[in-house]
């Protein structure tokens, strides 16, 4: 059996451990697994007829390519934000020019497929985000065996509890929130630092929850600025070292306010969010007279090595995936529900949005994480 393996979208710690449990499994089986660079970049830019130039798109997993990978953050076959199914014809390479187009897209899936059956491909196991596993559901759809397992940074995937990437993201705001205590106190400022996680609060809501932060704000609640000023200034002058932390998410919104975001659509149609730290941190200053710090963590969340949760959950879906293959098993995505492991049908992730229950976890009348009832939790909350 010959499998492939790709990561898209956003890279996060997690991937190689992944990866290199994808490999490991598969290759005690006597399998082949074959890596395709810049995730769905890969499969749309290799051309069969030209196998020479297969190296610029393919990479050998062997256990000498995996041994160490383990050991770094990132992801050793390269990413990229690749929707095969509504490409540009711009950005298709020269030898797929001629494909047909309908309106401004062309769908390359069938080139796709071809290149998949040219190098005898049996099963493809896809590690990404929504966007990244949604073409998985397509090439489910097209007959082709997929398996997924689950990546973002946000813990967005519809399906699971959990995804490769969160538990560090969340270490690394809440380390920085930290930190940054200490400029802020010594100016006496109110501290405001976004953090990435497009439309869904749940990275600003654990980190804020952890780091004790004064306010937070999440996507899923629109915020009165007033009404956020006036309570940060109560902060600030209760606290002994007369400073305030503030934590608010990417995609939070004022009230009445447009999401804040710049840039062109990507491969799956969002624009880029981000700047709302910025924004509120000017308006708190000008509210309540009191300077700002402002902080945009950005892709620091998603830098390094994962954490001891990342490294176990990474490697538990690999080689699930691996054992359900084994099995005979196709068009799953690796997950966890209710704190334990399982698998759901692929195109699951399609089928709905996954954002913070607001009322169990949020006050959204102070601006807080706020656990509603802690009986029945899972151990992580989400």
């Amino acid at each position: 059996m010959r499998i492939a393996v790709l990561t898209g979208g956003g890279d996060v710690p997690g991937l190689n451990p992944c990866i290199k449990a994808i490999t490991e499994s598969a290759l005690s089986e006597g399998w082949e697994v074959l890596g395709f660079r810049r995730g769905w970049a890969g499969p749309l830019c290799y051309n069969p007829n030209d196998p020479k130039d297969g190296a610029r798109h393919l990479m050998p997993l062997t256990h000498d390519a995996v041994r160490t990978i383990d050991r770094t953050g990132g992801t050793v076959l390269h990413s990229s934000r690749t929707n095969p199914a509504k490409m540009k014809p711009s950005d298709l390479p020269d030898f797929l020019k001629d494909l047909p187009r309908k309106g401004d897209r062309v769908d390359a899936t069938p080139h796709v497929l071809r290149v998949l059956q040219a190098l005898k491909i049996d099963a493809l196991v896809a590690l990404g985000g929504d966007d990244t596993l949604s073409y998985a559901a397509r090439l489910h759809q097209e007959g082709f065996a997929v398996m997924a397992c689950p990546k973002t940074m946000d813990n967005d995937v519809f399906g699971t509890d959990y995804c490769m990437g969160f538990s560090t993201a969340v270490s690394r705001s809440v380390e920085a929130v930290t930190a940054l205590r200490t400029p802020v106190g010594s100016h006496e400022r109110i501290g405001v630092v976004e953090l990435f996680g497009r439309n869904c609060g749940e990275t600003a809501l654990l980190a804020g929850y952890l780091a004790d932060a004064d306010r937070t704000l999440i996507a899923e609640v629109p915020f009165d600025m007033e009404k956020l000023a006036a309570l940060l200034k109560k902060d600030h002058a209760r606290n002994p070292a007369r400073y305030a932390m503030l934590v608010l998410s990417e995609g939070a919104q004022m009230k009445e306010g447009p999401i804040v975001e710049a840039g062109p659509e990507d491969a799956y149609g969002h624009r880029k969010l981000g700047g709302i730290g910025e924004m509120v941190g000017a308006e708190i200053q000008r509210l309540t007279g009191i300077g700002v710090m402002n902080q945009k963590l950005a892709y620091l969340m998603r830098a390094g090595p994962p954490d001891a949760l990342d490294q176990m959950v990474a490697r538990n879906y690999g080689a699930m995936a691996v054992q359900l293959l084994k099995q005979g098993k196709r068009g799953l995505m690796m997950a966890i529900q209710g704190g334990r492991y399982t698998s759901v049908p692929v195109d699951t992730c399609i089928k709905g949005t996954r954002r913070v229950d607001v009322a169990a976890l949020y006050d959204a009348d102070a601006y807080r994480p706020r656990v509603a009832e802690f009986a029945g939790k899972p151990m992580f909350l989400y």
